[in-house]
């Protein structure tokens, strides 16, 4: 398949109308013209030609080949079949928008003049006038619809064009010049306002990095990121992007993350730390070893999510698209019914009615109506990808606002995935935690680094530990300064008789859902860790705000034990637990909530693909695994919870707005006709009608896109 970037496009009706064209040429069933992004997917087996010619005659035209690599790395001395040929169509083609509204402010000055100068010069100087007014704002218009209109297309273009002449005939020029200006200015600023969509979407795609400093032994060279293999060396001086994902080896500095993350403020890095291509390297040099190539970077994997996003549809914009194909024929039969019915049956005049059923036309002009969705859709898309939230596509922005019952996984999601010691209690401390550091010293489980750590804390370095032995099932058992010692489970204990006290503190610590670690010599316990998987910082304040929102339920599935599991549902505030869960049963789960509601599971691990792709919204942690990133229909690449509430909050704003959008273009028009019942309804009427519903839906639409000056973060 071959991608393209089209420019010209005048309204989402007019594209899909294209599409179908282009689908009809041999091998063009799969194509796709996208009115949001500009983008024509279509069978490399279509002669660029013949694309090309259908684009022409609709006014549209080629700015570019824009396969993913090259819209991303395109430098100014482009190569290819196409290039010279694609920039000698466009600039044949093209109208500038400083032209076209040259033509227009052109148009309206003479339109002015006729008016003023009526009453001083002879009418067919008057008419002149108003013809050169209307053909210099209209003519496009005009073009396009004879054409659609010998097809028997109805287009926008094609009901204007009726329109137009309609007007002409019956002799009302000032009237088709003010209709002919105001629908070249509704054209323009709707074609200003998705652009506004698009610029804002595209500046995000801006964001890849496309050279980096290859080392080879003691030489630098620049080289494009796409050649960057895994195991490569990068300099990344300061102000610098980081090409691609990758490990710190040398150097020290801070480093913006927001193209990744969406969080504003620098991240402390050095020696052996993971970094994000498309970062931003602020104040140190650093040297850095390539972990991926670019395409399989986390930044390409976003820019990747974020281009098909802006390809989908939404059911509403695809209920939409259905009623506009039926919506515009009737329009038609509409019109010609009051042009009709009062001259035929009720003695009504034929100049008159014609002149209200070309009015009745133009109101039924379909755009504000394909307009309601898709830039409202796109600034959300936009604004939340800002904030490091990739939502992977409309239909999922739609259904984010939808959601009424949350399930959670446990692990990596509600808690940090980290182990830590929150409880330690010691009979002997100074021998407790240095048989307890000596043994975990050279084990790299996440139970012996939470150890370790908090042996560090009370300032203690690891000895080495002598004849180490794992027992299996039980943990370690070492000789450690010369005394041998033990640290596991209940199990490890066997060879001791432990005294009551002892016994109540173990059943203590697993009454508060604690991992146990117990460190004994070969006389008695020498003391005891209780340890948790910590929970996220922000987790408390995410669920109380969710549930300050509406959302019904919040629900944890975690295959951890209930003890465990009840005390991060007693911390978090999470309304109802369910634990010890194999995979297959928290899919079993998630299908049982959906029969009660809107359900969202959010996960990070492999084991919570399956409940991922199995709710009706998948929500996937950033640092997760690949498979749950690939699974959900959401990402929070910032690896943490605390933007969720403002996605859910504005996913919920963006399908406010496409309902208000849809009434309000439906409600003018409506209006509109109404007027036409008692003839007084005219031309300049309907097209400010249609023009204001157009306007309206695509400002209410682009004010997502502004940031709140106070934004809080839980």
């Amino acid at each position: 398949m071959k991608t393209y970037k089209v420019g010209g496009l005048s309204c989402a009706h007019c594209t899909s109308k294209l599409e179908a064209r282009i689908q009809k040429l041999e091998h063009g069933e799969t194509a796709a013209l996208s009115y949001s992004s500009g983008r024509l997917l279509v069978d490399e087996q279509i002669p660029y030609g013949q694309i090309q010619k259908i684009l022409k005659e609709e006014g549209a035209y080629i700015e570019h080949e824009d396969d993913e690599e090259k819209s991303l790395h395109r430098s100014g001395d482009s190569t290819g079949a196409h290039s010279a040929h694609e920039h000698t169509d466009s600039s044949s083609v093209r109208v500038s928008w400083w032209n076209s509204k040259t033509e227009l402010v052109l148009s309206a000055v003479l339109y002015v003049l006729a008016l003023v100068l009526e009453s001083y010069l002879p009418l067919y100087l008057i008419i002149a006038l108003f013809i050169v007014s209307a053909l210099l704002s209209g003519r496009t218009t005009f073009i396009k619809g004879a054409k659609r209109l010998f097809r028997l297309e109805f287009t926008i273009d094609t009901l204007m064009t009726i329109a137009l002449v309609g007007a002409a005939a019956i002799g009302e020029w000032k009237e088709a010049a003010l209709v002919a200006i105001l629908f070249g200015l509704n054209e323009h600023l709707e074609g200003l306002g998705m652009e506004k969509a698009r610029r804002s979407m595209d500046a995000l795609l801006k964001t890849a990095p496309r050279e980096a400093i290859l080392i080879k032994g003691t030489a630098e060279q620049v080289v494009p990121v796409t050649s960057l293999q895994a195991g490569d060396l990068v300099l990344v001086r300061p102000g610098d992007q980081i090409p691609s994902d990758g490990v710190i080896v040398e150097g020290v500095s801070s480093v913006n993350e927001a193209a990744i993350t969406g969080e504003s403020l620098p991240v402390d890095k050095g020696p052996d730390q993971a970094v994000f291509g498309g970062s931003l390297n602020n104040e140190g040099v650093l040297k850095i070893r390539i972990e991926k190539r670019y395409e399989d970077s986390s930044l390409a994997q976003i820019l990747h999510l974020v281009r098909e996003a802006q390809e989908t549809k939404t059911p509403t914009e695809l209920f939409i698209n259905r009623f506009a194909k039926y919506y515009t024929p009737l329009i038609l039969v509409v019109s010609a019914l009051v042009i009709l019915i009062p001259p035929l049956f009720f003695g009504g005049n034929w100049v008159d009615w014609l002149y209200q059923g070309l009015a009745v036309l133009i109101v039924g002009c379909p755009c504000a109506l394909i307009l309601s969705s898709p830039v409202a859709i796109l600034s959300g898309i936009t604004r939340n990808a800002r904030h490091g939230i990739l939502i992977k596509g409309g239909a999922h922005l739609e259904q984010l606002g939808k959601i009424d019952t949350i399930a959670f996984d446990k692990t990596g999601t509600l808690t940090t995935g980290r182990p830590y010691v929150e409880q330690m209690i010691a009979y002997d401390q100074e021998r407790f935690l240095k048989a307890a550091a000596a043994m975990e010293k050279s084990s790299s489980h996440p139970l012996a680094l939470a150890i370790l750590r908090e042996a560090e804390r009370n300032g203690i370095l690891p000895a080495d530990a002598e004849q180490s032995e794992t027992i299996p099932g039980q943990g370690i058992t070492a000789i450690v300064e010369g005394e041998r010692y033990w640290i596991g489970n209940e199990k490890s204990l066997a060879h001791l008789s432990l005294q009551a006290s002892v016994q109540e503190d173990i059943e203590k610590l697993k009454a508060d859902g604690h991992t146990i670690v117990i460190v004994s010599d070969e006389a008695r316990v020498l003391g005891m860790f209780g340890i948790s998987d910590e929970i996220r910082p922000e987790s408390s304040a995410v669920i109380s705000a969710l549930h300050r929102l509406g959302i019904r339920r919040t629900v944890m599935l975690t295959g951890d034990h209930p003890k465990s599991a009840a005390k991060v549902a007693r911390v978090t505030g999470i309304s109802d637990t369910y634990s010890g869960l194999m995979p297959g049963e928290k899919v079993d789960l998630v299908r049982k909530l959906s029969a009660e509601g809107a359900v969202a599971m959010v996960g990070d691990g492999i084991n919570d693909a399956p409940a991922l792709a199995t709710a009706r919204l998948g929500i996937a942690m950033g640092k997760g695994t690949a498979s749950a990133i690939e699974t959900a229909d959401v990402v929070l690449m910032q690896n943490h919870l605390g933007k969720l509430p403002e996605a859910i909050s504005l996913a919920r704003r963006v399908n406010r707005i496409i309902r208000w959008n849809i009434g309000l273009s439906l409600g003018l028009k409506l209006i509109a006709l109404i007027l036409a019942v008692p003839g007084l309804l005219t031309l300049w009427i309907a097209i400010l009608s249609d023009m204001g519903a157009t306007i309206l839906v695509t400002l209410i639409s682009l004010s997502i896109l502004i940031e709140s000056k106070k934004v809080t973060h839980p």
